[in-house]
Order: C-alpha cells, then sequence, then structure tokens
C-alpha cells in the first residue's frame, strides 16, 4: 500500500496597498451612476455661474459708475456662486457616501473583507481613491465655472484674471470644497450604512444644520465657522471687510481659520471612515 503525502497549498501573498488601489479604482469607475452624478453636477454648476454672469453682463450698461468701480466683486461671485456650492456640496458628499454605503446595500463588503482581512488598509485604499478622483474633479469644474464666467463678463470689460487678487483663492477653495464633502459623505456612510438614512444626514449636516445656527454669540459662531460651507463662504468672500455698506459679524471668521476648517474636515472625515469599518461587525 503507497501513503501520498499530501503538501500544503501555497499561501496566496497578502495584497499590497497598490493593489488596494486599482481595486477600489475599477470599483468606482465601473460603477454608472459616478457618471451620471459627476457629469449632470459639473454641467449643472457651471451653467448656474455662467447664468449669473450672463445676467450681470445683461444689466452692466445700467450699472452706475460706482458699482462699475467694484465690478470685479462680482466677477469673483460669478465665479462660483453660493447656489452651485450648494449644488457642488451635494454632489460630492452622495458620491462619497455611495463608495461606502453602497457596498453594505449590495452585501458585496462581506466578499471584499473576506478578500481583504485588513480593514483599515482597505478602507485607506478607498479614502485615497476617492479623494484624489473627488480633487480633481473638484479642480476641473471650479476652473471651468472660472473660465466660463469671465469669458462672458469680457465682453462688457468687467472680467478679472487668475492673477486678481483673490481669483485663485476662490478657485481652490471652490475645488476643494469637493474632496472635502465627498469625504464627510463617506464617514455619514459608514456611520450610518443605510442609503436613505445617510443622504439625509448628509444634506442635515452640511446644509441644513449651518444654515440654523447665528453668529451672535461666541460659542454659536464657533460653531457655525466650523462647517465647510460657512468656510467656503469666508475664504471666497473676498471684499469681506471692505466694504463699507457691510456690517460685520462681531465674531467673524478668519482666512486662516477657515482653510484649517476644511482641511480637519477631510482628516476626521478620513480617519472616522477607517475607524468606523474596522471595530464595528458587517
Amino acid at each position: 500500500m503507497t501513503t501520498l503525502a499530501l503538501t500544503p497549498a501555497p499561501a496566496h501573498p497578502a495584497a499590497r496597498f497598490t493593489d488596494l488601489l486599482a481595486a477600489e479604482w475599477i470599483k468606482l469607475r465601473s460603477l454608472r451612476s459616478t457618471y451620471w452624478a459627476l457629469g449632470a453636477g459639473a454641467l449643472v454648476v457651471v451653467g448656474f455661474n455662467a447664468n449669473a454672469a450672463r445676467v450681470h453682463a445683461h444689466d452692466y450698461p445700467r450699472f452706475n459708475p460706482q458699482i462699475r468701480s467694484v465690478a470685479w466683486k462680482l466677477a469673483l461671485r460669478d465665479a462660483f456662486t453660493d447656489g452651485s456650492a450648494l449644488i457642488l456640496v451635494l454632489a460630492a458628499a452622495s458620491i462619497g457616501a455611495i463608495t461606502v454605503v453602497g457596498e453594505y446595500s449590495t452585501g458585496l463588503i462581506r466578499t471584499t473583507l473576506a478578500a481583504v482581512p485588513d480593514r483599515r488598509a482597505l478602507m485607506a485604499a478607498k479614502v485615497v481613491v476617492v479623494t484624489a478622483v473627488m480633487t480633481l474633479y473638484g479642480a476641473c469644474v471650479a476652473s471651468a465655472s472660472f473660465a466660463s464666467t469671465q469669458a462672458i463678463l469680457t465682453s462688457r470689460h468687467a472680467a478679472v484674471s487668475i492673477t486678481h487678487f483673490g481669483a485663485l483663492r476662490v478657485v481652490v477653495a471652490s475645488a476643494l470644497l469637493a474632496p472635502v464633502c465627498a469625504l464627510a459623505g463617506m464617514a455619514l456612510g459608514a456611520l450610518i450604512r443605510h442609503s436613505a438614512s445617510t443622504m439625509v444626514a448628509v444634506t442635515a449636516v452640511l446644509l441644513l444644520v449651518p444654515s440654523f445656527i447665528t453668529d451672535r454669540y461666541r460659542w454659536t459662531a464657533a460653531v457655525r465657522h466650523a462647517m465647510p460651507v460657512n468656510a467656503w463662504t469666508r475664504l471666497t468672500d473676498i471684499a469681506y471687510g471692505h466694504d463699507p455698506f457691510t456690517r460685520l459679524p462681531r465674531y467673524g471668521a478668519t482666512v486662516t481659520g477657515s482653510w484649517v476648517v476644511l482641511g480637519a474636515w477631510a482628516v476626521v472625515s478620513a480617519v472616522i471612515v477607517v475607524v468606523a469599518v474596522d471595530r464595528r461587525d458587517v
């Protein structure tokens, strides 16, 4: 009788971080909803801003000399309006939330975690991919908005260049709004894990709550200034403190503090995504 020696099967090497990045990139670009959300969001944002510039270009002949002397303020406001910022916030946060919640709703998260037991590395790769894509997306949308609005205002000689005081700050702050809100959406998705509830939370946290908080008291002003939309508003308000007809708030936000707020939201949201998935069961 012959005894067969059983040799153990060779162990598969653990996935490298670059492999995880490639896998997350394939997941993101394979979702048809990603293209629709990014494309529709970009068209609406750029169109919204272009329409604001068109209206101002149409009304420009009726402006008095005093308003024409400060036409650069309108040009910078048209480069990225408040309404377009709200649309960008919703689009970016929704895409970020879908990248996490979508895996839970379809059950794909079980297969993913079985293939990659290192949850922290897995979620870190997802954070890196979403941050890179949304940063590029925000840069393209903000640049396209600035270029299109200034091209429209050029017909009235009311446009500004990117080298004008505050123009680059408007473009950079608007571009960063996309990755920051996408990471916030991912963090809420990792905590809630339910599609509808996550979307409601995204709208409430990023849009509704900041609109109800006043800057009348020091502590409420601190909370208000700590919200990403309010930080973006301060950064893009280039005429802040230079308009004699506008009353400044008692506890105003600073430019440096607003940059810190955007960075803090991104870092804290990324940490929540990694820790929440690592500490909780599927």
